[in-house]
């Protein structure tokens, strides 16, 4: 059994990984499994449960920290873009508001020269 989830590398990485889960045969495969006298099966069915509800939590807090750092880092860039386009309008605005009051003076002047 393979349990695949996102694992937060920085704010702005995060990679994919693999990870094997534990099961009942994996465990008495083991090399390091005969170091102990005698494991009772109970004792050995609690620590697999116990191991594999760790490894899922821990899998899932990974997954949730990268969607975070994600949504931050998106919420951070359309901030960033908003700021750009009020800058743009602003810009645009003050122009635009700038020809008017030209073009005002401009008749202004015309209309006083002509008479």
């Amino acid at each position: 059994v393979t349990m695949y989830y996102n694992s937060f590398k920085s704010v702005v990485a995060f990679r994919t990984l693999k990870v094997p889960l534990p099961t009942k045969n994996n465990m008495t495969g083991a090399e390091n499994y005969n170091l102990y006298d005698s494991i009772d099966d109970e004792v050995l069915q609690a620590y697999n449960e116990f191991t594999l509800a760790t490894m899922v939590y821990y899998g899932l807090k990974e997954a949730q920290c990268s969607e975070q750092s994600s949504r931050m880092t998106a919420m951070d860039s359309a901030s960033k873009n908003a700021g750009e386009m009020i800058d743009k309008l602003t810009l645009t605005f003050n122009r635009t508001r700038q020809a008017v009051i030209t073009r005002e003076l401009i008749e202004i002047i015309s209309g006083a020269a002509a008479l």
